[in-house]
């Protein structure tokens, strides 16, 4: 089955032309395979009159919040659709290259890599993979895993199955993608993450689909900690940030 490219955005018309669409583009991503979900009608109206033509093929009016955005993308393709969730601000996908000491390279054939990412799951009977959460080889693995890994909302693929087992809910806006992580992990029994793969972006920006994080991750985090406390565990960042990590049993 031939995969598509489903792009959240809010408020980002001008910035999703500079660097998802680019960023797609260059990758040999088929323009007619790009969906992007936008929140409300004006908000198609700004995007269709930005957004050259040749660079989508289709805006759907979705949801407003990533949560509620993320159960109605999944919703509105096909039962088995292969699917590649992207955020709006991606500048380049980078793999960890084998010398002494490792680098990051920009990969140039996207749509490969996507191909052989939905090869890799199927043959692994998953059905989500993702990438490494943060652009610094010093840390990234040149391996793929299939235990219970963080899943970074930025980038991954799924294969669709329309089951309320795998909605995140909105108790853990701002950090939906750990607790879906969580539940394919808990109905699979594992997910796939390439660890050897990540993205440039800037995660907390301005404009997209929040900007008062400190108080949601707060909220979320302990939300996932009383949901799952087999699997989750808080700590704080410098900055107040409240951050949780997965662990397995």
């Amino acid at each position: 089955m031939v995969y598509v490219i489903a792009i959240p955005s809010y408020n980002r018309s001008t910035e999703i032309v500079k660097k998802t669409l680019k960023t797609l583009k260059d990758g040999y991503i088929n323009k007619n395979s790009v969906y992007i979900f936008v929140a409300n009608d004006k908000e198609q109206k700004i995007y269709e009159d930005t957004i050259p033509i040749d660079l989508y093929g289709q805006i759907v009016v979705g949801k407003l919040g990533i949560t509620k955005q993320r159960i109605f993308i999944k919703q509105y393709f096909e039962e088995t659709q292969e699917v590649v969730s992207i955020d709006d601000d991606v500048e380049g996908l980078f793999e960890m290259t084998n010398t002494e000491p490792a680098t990051l390279k920009k990969i140039d054939n996207i749509d490969l890599f996507f191909q052989s990412a939905f090869e890799r799951l199927k043959r692994e009977k998953l059905f989500i993979w993702g990438i490494y959460p943060v652009r610094n080889p010093f840390f990234m693995k040149n391996k793929v895993t299939t235990g219970l890994k963080f899943i970074i909302g930025a980038l991954y693929g799924f294969i669709v199955r329309k089951t309320i087992e795998l909605e995140p809910s909105v108790h853990a806006e701002g950090k939906e993608d750990y607790e879906q992580s969580i539940l394919y992990y808990k109905k699979d029994g594992g997910v796939l993450r390439y660890n050897n793969i990540t993205i440039k972006t800037k995660f907390l920006a301005k404009g997209g689909l929040g900007e008062d994080r400190f108080e949601m991750n707060k909220k979320a985090a302990e939300y996932l900690k009383k949901t799952y406390p087999d699997l989750v565990s808080i700590f704080n960042r410098k900055n107040g940030m409240t951050e949780i990590r997965l662990r397995a049993k």
